[in-house]
């Protein structure tokens, strides 16, 4: 070859001109990652800030329900008090019902999270996300392990919530702006399911519904005084301080007694106990509705799993509990038995003369409603005794003295 050099020189233009493509498409690239990012509110979700009173900078609150696939929006109002603005339905979670306790368990955690602005991720592979900040101080304290727990986009879950990208930039803009108006991090309160009475009662023989009761102090707390509950970890249970206003720390404690005595209650009166199961995690009904149309979710992890989702198996089936003895009716009770009527006199004041004793009973069997409690409460107050019953006497006898 006399120029060796000649079948290279072509190339260097084409590596240039390669090069400065290549260039020129991440130049483009960024912006539109920045635009992701940037996206404003909805006007309709604006709309429902002002009615309720708040607006895009102020502070904000998230909850998260497995079971029934939702993460609630709530904002601090003009009053001081966080108000619910917006459900959303979380497209994918992935596990059981329970915490998560290690790294590649597929389990959406549970408990009282703290997102920063430093956790917000404008460039998610999965469009964008931002981590819940698992593990916690509790997570930590009982061992468990993982991390990059995140509220991202698309329909696909190890461990996180997924939400398809619409939803995910509508979460990113609505915690953008919360910052931008002051908030420092905002709380982010993930649950089995919603933390109700009846549900505490269907799931009270879980094992765990111990971790699950102390997840249910925090939400009563919340819901009582409005305010984001203040968290700790004391001896290996979440921890919560009361509130610095003492009629909302009494509506606190008054609504969590309330709820307990309610459990307890609906226990007591024979409510079914059942084991919620999962092959893999859940989805809403919502999004299983869109997907079934052809709207694109992106991907959608394990979508075999969804047929058994929220499997319920019944521990404790649910009992009748027996009906109260009908009232008489007072009317009737004056007039057969009560005070005044033939009967009256023949039972309780004109008794035989063989009979004995002293008449005891009469002036407790005054009213038929008031009959049965009061003879109990003189009965438990020595008042009057047990019955004594006699021996029986020859019918000789009986006859001998008529």
């Amino acid at each position: 070859m006399l120029f060796p050099d000649a079948a290279r020189r072509p190339t260097r233009p084409l590596l240039r001109l390669l090069t400065a493509a290549l260039l020129a498409l991440l130049a483009l690239a960024a912006p539109a990652r920045a635009d992701k990012a940037s996206q404003p509110i909805p006007p309709a979700t604006l709309a429902l800030m002002a009615a309720k009173g708040t607006s895009a900078s102020a502070p904000i609150l998230l909850r998260a329900y497995k079971r029934e696939s939702e993460i609630e929006l709530w904002k601090r109002n003009s009053a001081g008090r966080y108000v619910p603005i917006k459900t959303y339905p979380i497209c994918r979670w992935s596990g059981q019902l329970g915490p998560k306790t290690r790294n590649g368990d597929r389990q959406v955690p549970e408990g009282f999270y703290t997102v920063a602005k430093s956790q917000m991720n404008p460039n998610s592979r999965y469009y964008l996300s931002f981590d819940i900040g698992y593990p916690n101080a509790y997570d930590r304290a009982h061992g468990a392990t993982g991390s990059a727990i995140m509220v991202h986009g698309i329909c696909s879950s190890m461990g996180c919530f997924a939400m398809t990208d619409q939803v995910a930039g509508e979460l990113f803009a609505v915690a953008r702006e919360a910052f931008a108006g002051g908030q420092g991090a905002f709380q982010f309160q993930a649950f089995p399911f919603r933390m109700t009475a009846a549900n505490m009662a269907r799931h009270r023989t879980d094992p765990n519904i111990g971790f699950w009761r102390q997840l249910k102090e925090g939400s009563d707390r919340f819901e009582a005084t409005g305010e984001e509950p203040v968290v700790g970890v004391a001896n290996g249970r979440y921890a919560f301080a009361p509130s610095k206003d003492p009629d909302k720390e009494a509506a606190a404690q008054a609504l969590h007694r309330d709820e307990t005595a309610r459990i307890a209650a609906l226990a007591e009166e024979g409510a079914a106990a059942v084991r919620t199961t999962y092959s893999d995690g859940g989805q809403h009904a919502f999004w299983a509705h869109r997907i079934s149309q052809g709207f694109p979710v992106g991907d959608i992890s394990r979508p075999e799993a969804l047929a058994y989702a929220g499997q319920e198996v019944v521990l404790i089936a649910a009992r009748r509990k027996p009906a109260p003895p009908a009232i008489m009716p007072e009317t009737l009770w004056a007039a057969v038995i009560g005070p005044g009527t033939p009967f009256f006199p023949r039972r309780i004041a004109e008794r035989p003369p063989y009979a004995g004793g002293t008449v005891r009973l009469a002036a407790y069997a005054m009213r038929y409603q008031e009959t049965l409690p009061t003879l109990l409460r003189a009965s438990l107050d020595g008042e009057i005794g047990p019955p004594v019953l006699a021996e029986p006497q020859p019918m000789v006898e009986r006859m001998a003295q008529r």
